[in-house]
């Protein structure tokens, strides 16, 4: 399955903060590689644990590559840009899913720099990738979440996604979504 411009989660749209702050959500572009890299190095060292579940300082030119050049065919990513005027647009947050082994469902991952965290744009990103995965006729979307990063487990609660340990380790929760694909 392709993911085409039409359908729910592609087209760049405007989100706005509960303090007026605009920012413009949009697909991951090959031209967003300085972008990415310097969100990932400006992200705090704790967020970086939790979305990487590892240290990493930067991204390596083979995972910069991987991460600004998605299949579409297998992959969905969006990128949260605060604009500024006379400089080049902030990248503020990252939120992709990749089809999983079966083709049925998708594996997600959401970073939002920590001056973003707690304001709605995780929840909006969320959704975003919920209605994309539902677009393309998905059965469920999950994760791999550390049992530290309360917040996001908070916010897959919220939205019905069942949470247990992943197997033998119990610093990870396994988040999953059945899709239902009536839209309801």
């Amino acid at each position: 399955m392709t993911y085409e411009p039409g359908e729910a989660g592609a087209p760049a749209a405007e989100w706005r903060a509960a303090d007026g702050t605009r920012l413009l959500i949009r697909p991951m572009r090959p031209d967003d590689a300085a972008r990415e890299q310097a969100f990932v190095q400006g992200l705090s060292a704790a967020s970086k644990q939790l979305r990487f579940m590892n240290a990493v300082r930067e991204l390596s030119p083979r995972q910069l590559q991987r991460f600004t050049h998605p299949d579409p065919a297998r992959e969905f990513v969006l990128v949260a840009l605060r604009q500024c005027a006379g400089s080049p647009d902030e990248q503020v947050a990252v939120a992709r899913f990749a089809l999983d082994e079966g083709g049925e469902g998708c594996e997600f991952a959401i970073a939002v720099a920590d001056p973003w965290q707690r304001r709605g744009l995780g929840r909006h990103l969320m959704a975003r990738l919920i209605d994309a995965a539902r677009a393309r006729g998905l059965r469920a979307i999950w994760g791999q979440v550390s049992a530290g990063n309360h917040g996001m487990l908070a916010l897959a609660r919220s939205l019905g996604f069942g949470i247990r340990t992943a197997g033998d380790e119990p610093s990870v929760r396994h988040v999953i979504l059945q899709l239902d694909q009536t839209g309801r």
